[in-house]
């Protein structure tokens, strides 16, 4: 997946090396001039040729850490940039039934903080991990020549603190799996209380949110400073072993200068050089900590990318009739059944309605003909193709779906009206406003240049539902689904969503499949649909159901009672 990166950790890894060597020759020149000057043989020459030297390996360390830094970003970047285009790719291929796989909380974990976790991984730990194979290796190759066993002591120290973090992990191991559950779990409340922050007001419950929040926040503080303090106690171990590496070395060089061994400028370099042994793996340890959140992430987002994804249908749906037909269709989620054995048509350029007594079959057709639920028995035919078997983008180009629950984005209203047609010329815009009624309510607020909140919170539910009905329109598909598109609105909204479905049938020949838990709006119907319990308990027209007397009339007339005597009550 990031092959691109590469090249750019390899850079990385070559730039520190070069900026290693450049620090060598620093201090190779510092320990000639001081032991020249102890000895009283520098002269003015050999001085301004160790400074020239000196100051040139500072600029050119002061360049090779700019290119790392460099070469960093560029690999966080291209790793960010290709999780997140991987992952969206992935959403794109599971199709609309993505919500059966991942919550919304997930995948915004995985593509931000998932994402920006991975930047450290591949940007920084990797590169860290070969260096600090490498800056010890050569340090240790140029520092033998001089003398093999105070090279060798320093180098031996360096694998004593993998191993000692190796030990930390192991014993973290655990603890980081508790600490990743409350991580997580903190991240789905914040984001569920969020989202349900109405609801919770309505119901004087969002005290009781706030405090359940609080535990949970207080439960995370909590495992964060153990783990913290975890991680310091093991950097303190790792500390501990390399300063005793540190000192060794040290104690060694002093040894061997004093017994005449080593000369001063090659003693001075090894005591300034010890540090540098250590260092780039003492930093890879304290960086293995943070990498271990990004390989936990890494985990989750290959989980995610592994999701066996649907077959998808390589039909294509060209030319009318739009006729959609049943064919013993039955459906079951978590061994409870929603539909039974299901046989009945939706014939074009009528209005069939779905109603339902009890159960929740209704909802699981609209999901069945979205796409969004999958692995239904029995046959689902549209101008005689399987659904199964039908491409997804070319079924959405013949059906349009709206919803309660259909999306608002933030920005203006033309750019949400585009979204069905990216062509629509500003005229045809305010065309679907005037027809949905908006046009006179919107222009005072700037008209197709009203800037809308995220979900349309800045204008009524009326006004929201409208602006949907009307977006539906400008994609102009021969099938409409309306799923609960009235709830919850204005009855002077209604009418009007109502008059607009009535006269996309009569006027305009579309398919419309209304699904609709108030009877009123059905009544006009073409044919009605009555489920209980995930079957069809009656079917006809809405005469023809009132006059069968059944479970419809009694529901009819039970609405239309209560509707009246709410009526009344406001009159």
């Amino acid at each position: 997946m990031v092959k691109g990166a590469i090249k750019q950790v390899l850079m990385s890894i070559a730039w520190q090396c070069l900026g290693l060597i450049s620090q060598v020759i620093i201090i190779g020149c510092v320990a000639r001039a001081i032991a020249a000057t102890y000895y009283g043989t520098i002269s003015s020459k050999q001085l301004l040729i160790y400074i020239c030297v000196a100051l040139f390996a500072v600029f050119a360390r002061l360049v090779f850490d700019r290119l790392y830094s460099e070469a960093c970003f560029t690999v966080g970047v291209d790793v960010k940039k290709t999780v997140r285009e991987e992952i969206y790719s992935k959403l794109l291929r599971l199709a609309s039934g993505y919500r059966q796989y991942v919550s919304l909380e997930q995948l915004a974990k995985l593509m931000g903080d998932g994402a920006e976790q991975l930047e450290f991984y591949y940007g920084r730990l990797i590169g860290q991990l070969a260096y600090a194979i490498l800056a010890p290796l050569i340090l240790f190759l140029i520092l033998s020549s001089y003398n093999l066993n105070t090279a060798l002591m320093l180098f031996i120290a360096v694998p004593l603190i993998p191993i000692a973090n190796l030990l930390v992990v192991r014993i973290l191991r655990e603890f980081l799996s508790k600490y990743f559950k409350i991580s997580n779990s903190l991240t789905d409340t914040f984001i569920n209380k969020l989202h349900g922050m109405t609801t919770l007001k309505l119901y004087n419950a969002d005290q009781k949110a706030g405090e359940e929040l609080d535990q949970e926040a207080d439960n995370y503080r909590r495992i964060s400073m153990k783990l913290l303090s975890e991680r310091l106690y093991s950097l303190l171990a790792m500390d501990l072993i390399s300063y005793i590496g540190i000192g060794l070395g040290l104690a060694i060089t002093i040894n061997q200068f004093v017994l005449g061994y080593i000369k001063l400028d090659q003693a001075i370099m090894f005591l300034l050089l010890s540090t540098e042994f250590i260092l780039p793996m003492r930093l890879f340890s304290s960086y293995f900590q943070e990498g271990m959140d990004g390989k936990k992430t890494a985990d989750e987002i290959m989980d995610f990318l592994a999701i066996k994804e649907p077959n998808g249908g390589k039909q294509l749906i060209e030319d009318g009739p739009y006729d959609i037909g049943f064919r013993n269709v039955s459906y079951s989620s978590n061994d409870k059944e929603l539909l039974n054995n299901l046989t009945f048509n939706i014939l074009q350029g009528k209005i069939t309605s779905i109603v339902e007594l009890s159960g929740s079959g209704k909802s699981t057709l609209a999901y069945l003909l979205r796409r969004q639920l999958k692995g239904y028995n029995g046959s689902i035919l549209i101008n005689g193709k399987e659904l199964k078997s039908i491409n997804e983008r070319s079924l959405m180009s013949i059906i349009t779906c709206v919803s309660a629950t259909s999306f608002i984005f933030q920005g203006t209203v033309r750019d949400n009206l585009l979204l069905a047609n990216s062509k629509a010329s500003d005229k045809k815009l305010l065309g679907i406003l005037k027809l949905m009624n908006l046009l006179d309510e919107l222009n005072p607020l700037g008209g197709l240049n009203f800037i809308l909140n995220e979900g349309g919170t800045n204008i009524s539910a009326g006004q929201r539902q409208r602006l949907l009905v009307g977006r539906a329109l400008l994609k102009n598909t021969p099938i409409f689904l309306f799923d609960e598109v009235t709830s919850n609105i204005d009855a002077e909204s209604e009418e009007h969503i109502m008059r607009v479905i009535r006269r996309l049938s009569k006027e305009m020949g579309k398919t419309i499949i209304l699904i609709s838990h108030r009877l009123a709006n059905v009544a006009a119907s073409d044919q009605i649909y009555v489920l209980e319990n995930g079957t069809i308990n009656e079917y006809g027209t809405h005469q023809q159901l009132l006059e069968k007397n059944g479970d419809y009339a009694a529901l009819f007339n039970a609405q239309h009672t209560l509707e009246s005597y709410a009526g009344g009550g406001m009159s």
